[in-house]
């Protein structure tokens, strides 16, 4: 009896252990994909005030990373590249940093920033809570092409990388 504890506990420890590891290399995945930044973001419509609604376009062998990552995308798209709008109900939006090098030359701040759980995380919102219509999801090659709309607060995150001397404000001169 006091054998099938020892082994039942064990059992229990090694699944717990391989679950783990394998959320741990799932992960470790979405982030390689997510560094290469590849993913195309456009207007999705118009947001509440101080708010962009914008779809994401993200690529990845598999649907399920690809969604993950559609967040980290919209503002990483935000701040450094801009998007496009329809010419209708969306105005396009250029980029919040102005230098193309400052990804890089501010690595310390954009690594941690864009990390899992990051402060990224702060400025998103899903709108459309994992689900993923049918025309959003498309199989491009061997990798699946999936469109996730989400709202950013712009002006949260506009502040806050003003005052960690990121971008320079609106008010300040040209």
């Amino acid at each position: 009896m006091k054998m099938k504890k020892q082994i039942i506990t064990i059992l229990v420890v090694l699944v717990a252990s391989v679950a783990t590891f394998a959320q741990s290399g799932k992960q470790k995945k979405a982030d390689a994909a997510t560094e290469a930044w590849r993913y195309e973001i456009e207007c999705a419509g118009v947001g509440a005030d101080g708010t962009y609604l914008v779809k994401v376009w993200s690529y990845s062998k598999k649907p399920s990373i690809a969604i993950t990552q559609a967040k980290k995308n919209a503002v990483h798209g935000i701040i450094f590249k801009g998007f496009s709008g329809d010419g209708r109900s969306c105005a396009s939006q250029k980029a919040m940093a102005n230098n193309p090098n400052i990804e890089a030359e501010k690595g310390d701040f954009f690594g941690p920033f864009f990390e899992e759980g990051g402060k990224y995380m702060k400025y998103v919102t899903e709108s459309t809570d994992g689900f993923v219509d049918a025309g959003d999801r498309l199989k491009v090659g061997k990798e699946y092409k999936i469109g996730i709309i989400v709202a950013v607060s712009k002006d949260a995150l506009r502040k806050d990388l003003e005052a960690a001397g990121i971008i320079r404000g609106l008010s300040s001169g040209f």
